[in-house]
């Protein structure tokens, strides 16, 4: 069976919110886990098994710098008296052309940039953030 390319599905209907309202400014989000295994040597043959250990959830939300809001949430973890700023992204992809996985949304929980961007630019060009994060789980909503 063919691949119905009108079924492929596109970034561009892609939203992130946070705290209810939509970061207009941002045109890309990547979120993945990373599963951590440990060789198992087994007696009777050189395959190696794999035990799952440990898993790792990190991401890079990408943005044209609108002003420093986030900057100076992400930056409060330069006051000793502060924690770190720990917060949820919520994801929407809704492509109109394609109705069969319309309106998914993700909840990244336990949000924490890993960089705070304190000043970029480069003469002649639209100013552009990168915000790494880890997380500690998610959601399918």
């Amino acid at each position: 069976m063919a691949m119905d390319s009108t079924k492929a599905i596109s970034g561009s209907y892609g939203k992130i919110y946070h705290d209810g309202v939509w970061l207009t400014n941002a045109f890309g989000i990547e979120a993945s886990v990373e599963v951590s295994y440990e060789d198992i040597k087994r007696s009777g043959t050189r395959m190696v098994g794999h035990k799952a250990m440990s898993v790792s959830a990190s991401g890079t939300i990408n943005s044209y710098k609108m002003n420093n809001e986030f900057a100076k949430l992400i930056g409060q973890i330069m006051d000793d008296r502060k924690g770190a700023f720990v917060t949820e992204i919520h994801i929407h992809l809704d492509d109109p052309e394609n109705t069969d996985v319309a309106a998914e949304w993700v909840v990244l929980k336990g949000v924490q940039f890993t960089q705070i961007p304190v000043i970029n630019f480069e003469h002649g060009s639209l100013v552009e953030e990168e915000l790494p994060f880890v997380y500690e789980g998610y959601e399918y909503i």
